[in-house]
């Protein structure tokens, strides 16, 4: 059981991590600026982070995958803490239900995301502020081992799961009910050279591939999957046999690790190479493909690194947050102009331990809520929040 927070500290320059004493604790700065690493008094509990969500009452939900004794998925955790941190709940799945994913979303009172039970049917899910249930609904059409989501208005859900027997990847909308409402498969091609490295996403046995999907504001529908033997950028609009466009990488070496849209047809996008990763915070992608390009190199980023990219606006100035893993075993954040590309800071997250991103997003406050994984003693794998105030965030894009 998470019932302590491990470290509570708070960054007050770049060379220096002071411990808060109770008697010196102010509510108002404790809720601005803090880092937490949520303890197990269980040493082999293995907590892995995939989102965090703001409640209503400024606290967060982090939805984690739980590692489970005997099998090679992962059950459903969920921890609660208030506006500073602190540890309030936490939410403990069963091994029904396995393979959470993203994104962690928001709808009305309740928050949702995707998993699966034991034979891999995908299935919609949903808690309170307050964890106070976990809810499953079995979706209206049968759909197999869901890898992440997005979430739109107008749309609902929108899902990429993954077809192991007609060896499709999947892209369907999906409504708070659980309702499918559009739904296409797109081949992989056949062979093991295909199947290795998506079996062994879903099984957490080898790396886990940088699965996105979402719509763009022209109306069409993108997501990054295998589609003809390669790890492909696929632009749909979920009801023609074949792909308005696609652009390519190599099998599973190249490809993109992150893409977010931004207006028309630009881009913020990551890519990866043969262990090379590369940011483009500007680019330009026809919806009807092209050749994959690559901008900036980040040699201090891990071989094939996970990154999240974030688009944020402080006093009407837009930017776009990539957080990913450094060699240093560090959270990296690298700011950009959105409108020119420009890099403007960079900041590191961590210490001690190696940490790893999960996700961030903008908080109420005009801050920013990073969560990720540390590893405790090396190898304990454990959930941490670091929360930068509006302040510190205003000073890295200035």
């Amino acid at each position: 059981m998470l019932k302590k927070i491990l470290f509570s500290l708070t960054l007050t320059s770049a060379a220096f991590l002071v411990l808060r004493c109770a008697e010196e604790s102010n509510p108002k700065f404790d809720a601005e600026s803090f880092t937490h690493i949520y303890d197990d008094e269980e040493f082999n509990a293995s907590y892995l982070p995939i989102d965090i969500v703001q409640t209503p009452d400024g606290g967060y939900l982090v939805l984690c995958a739980q590692r489970l004794d005997g099998s090679n998925f992962t059950s459903i955790y969920i921890l609660k803490t208030d506006k500073v941190g602190k540890f309030v709940a936490e939410l403990k799945g069963s091994a029904e239900f396995l393979n959470p994913v993203g994104r962690f979303t928001q709808v009305d009172n309740n928050f949702y995301f995707f998993c699966m039970d034991q034979a891999t049917v995908t299935y919609l899910a949903s808690v309170d502020a307050d964890l106070t249930a976990l809810t499953t609904t079995p979706l209206s059409q049968q759909l197999t081992y869901p890898a992440v989501s997005a979430f739109n208005a107008t749309d609902g859900f929108i899902l990429e799961s993954f077809n192991s027997e007609a060896r499709e990847s999947v892209i369907s909308t999906i409504s708070t009910t659980g309702t499918v409402t559009k739904s296409k498969g797109y081949g992989i091609g056949v062979g093991d050279d295909v199947d290795e490295p998506i079996i062994n996403h879903f099984i957490r046995t080898g790396r886990k591939l940088p699965f996105e999907v979402g719509k763009l504001p022209s109306g069409q529908y993108f997501f990054t999957g295998f589609f003809n033997y390669t790890f492909s950028l696929v632009f749909t609009d979920i009801t023609a046999d074949d792909p308005i466009g696609t652009v390519s990488g190599t099998q599973d070496d190249a490809g993109y690790s992150a893409i977010l849209p931004l207006t028309g047809n630009k881009f913020a996008t990551a890519t990866f190479s043969f262990g090379d990763n590369y940011f483009m915070p500007n680019e330009t992608i026809p919806v009807a493909g092209d050749t994959m390009e690559f901008g900036f190199n980040l040699p201090e980023l891990v071989p094939n690194a996970k990154v999240k990219i974030h688009r944020a606006t402080i006093d009407t100035k837009n930017f776009i947050v990539y957080a990913s893993d450094t060699k240093t075993k560090q959270i990296g954040l690298f700011f950009y102009d959105e409108l020119t590309g420009e890099f403007l800071n960079s900041r590191y997250l961590g210490f001690s331990n190696p940490f790893e991103i999960a996700n961030l997003i903008t908080t109420t406050d005009g801050g920013l809520a990073v969560c990720g994984t540390t590893y405790l003693a090396g190898r304990f794998p454990r959930i941490c929040i670091f929360k930068l105030s509006k302040d510190e965030v205003t000073s890295a894009i200035k």
